[in-house]
Parts: structure tokens; sequence; C-alpha cells
């Protein structure tokens, strides 16, 4: 058994399934992505069905699933004279945000499916934990999307926000725990100051970065096997 790590697939279902393929995953391995599965890429919604398949997979919340919950059971009614006159300005906002962060091949596919499945595609992306704590060989990890904005070692887990969790960029200078290794995505790694090897996986301050930029160009998707240290890559 081999536990797995990876993030911010963006839609880029050729690399996510090169990478399956890469990494050999079996049935008794465990799968971990850290949010970001939608968007961008060419074919969100078919990597989100695929993972939602795995018994195995487990996914995280990321700042472009919380997007697109947020939105996309407006975007199920019907529209009409009605429903846009019910439209606060908050929901307007939400839909502009959404839009400028690559919200078109996501809506374009989620409209593709019936209503069942988008039913099925919503009640999963609202059900997607914040964050989550596991042990591997001895080892204690905390998986989370974008790591701990605002961070203070006084704070618990439960109180840092949406906003500390999914949007703020890492700041990988500052070391979060001594015993706890933090693994997150959403930074891409060619964006990281002071990274000798951008678009790779990256190690500091007990801090491991995993978004390698799969849905731009040059960039990768990568893995992590937590047993191994062993790292993983489709281009």
């Amino acid at each position: 058994m081999s536990t797995y790590v990876m993030s911010d697939i963006h839609g880029e279902y050729g690399k996510f399934m090169e990478l399956l393929r890469i990494i050999d995953l079996k049935p008794s391995d465990d799968l971990y992505v850290l949010g970001d599965v939608l968007d961008r890429g060419p074919h969100p919604i078919r990597c989100l069905l695929r993972l939602m398949s795995m018994p195995n997979a487990l996914c995280l919340l990321g700042n472009h699933e919380l997007m697109a919950a947020g939105c996309l059971g407006f975007l199920m009614k019907e529209i009409t004279d009605k429903s846009i006159e019910e439209m606060s300005e908050a929901n307007v906002d939400e839909l502009l945000r959404w839009a400028v962060n690559g919200s078109r091949t996501t809506i374009d596919e989620f409209y593709a499916l019936d209503r069942d499945q988008q039913e099925d595609v919503l009640d999963f992306l609202h059900e997607l934990p914040l964050y989550e704590e596991l042990t591997v060989g001895g080892q204690d990890y905390l998986l989370v999307h974008s790591g701990l904005g605002n961070y203070s070692p006084d704070r618990a887990l439960e109180d840092y926000s949406l906003d500390e969790l999914l949007w703020q960029p890492v700041d990988c200078s500052i070391r979060y725990f001594d015993d706890i290794i933090t693994i997150s995505g959403h930074t891409p790694t060619q964006l990281i100051e002071g990274n000798e090897k951008p678009g790779y996986i990256y190690r500091t301050n007990n801090h491991i970065a995993i978004d390698c930029g799969a849905c731009f160009e040059g960039g990768r998707l990568a893995a992590l096997c937590l047993e191994t240290g062993e790292e993983f890559y489709a281009q």
C-alpha cells in the first residue's frame, strides 16, 4: 500500500491519466488531491468525475471548487426575468470572479451532464473537506490547498478562514510546525521566490509545495509518494 498526493490538476485530463499510469495506482493505494481539479484546462468535469468514481481517492476543497460550488447551483436554474431579478450583487461578483479564473471549460462540461449528474457533482463539491491530517510511516502530515495564511502557532486549524486556507499564496519562509510536514498546492512552484528548480516539487521549512503548473505552458502535473519521498511527473 502506498500513499500519493497531487494537486491542481486544472482540467488536464491527459496529464492526470498519464500520471496515474506512471505511479501505477492500485486499489490498495490512497490518493489525496489537494484541490483545484476544476477550471482552466480542457476537461475539468471529466477529471472530477474520474476522481468521484475512485473509492481510494480523497479530494480537498480548492479555491476553484469553492467558486464552482457557489456558482453552479445558480447556473442550473432556468434563466428568466425573475431569476435575473433575484440575482444579488454577491452572486454577480462571484460569477465574475470565477470567470476571470478560468470557469469556461468547467461550465461547458457541466452543462453537458444530465441533471442527476449535475446534482451529484454539486453534492460532491459541497462535501469536500478543507484539510486532512494523516500519519504515514510514523511521520505526521497536514494536507491543505494553499497553506496557512496569517499563520500563528497559537491558532487551531479550525480557526483559519477560507481565504487563509484556499486563496492566500504560500509563504515558504515560514516554518509552521517542527514535527508535522505541511503539503500544499495552489501556488505554482514556478512562482516561489528562491526556487532553484521551478516547475518541480519544492521542499523547505518542513513544507512541500506540489503545484507544478500543470495547466500552464511547460508545466507539469506532479505526484509525491509519502512512503518513499519519490516524485513523479506528467508533462
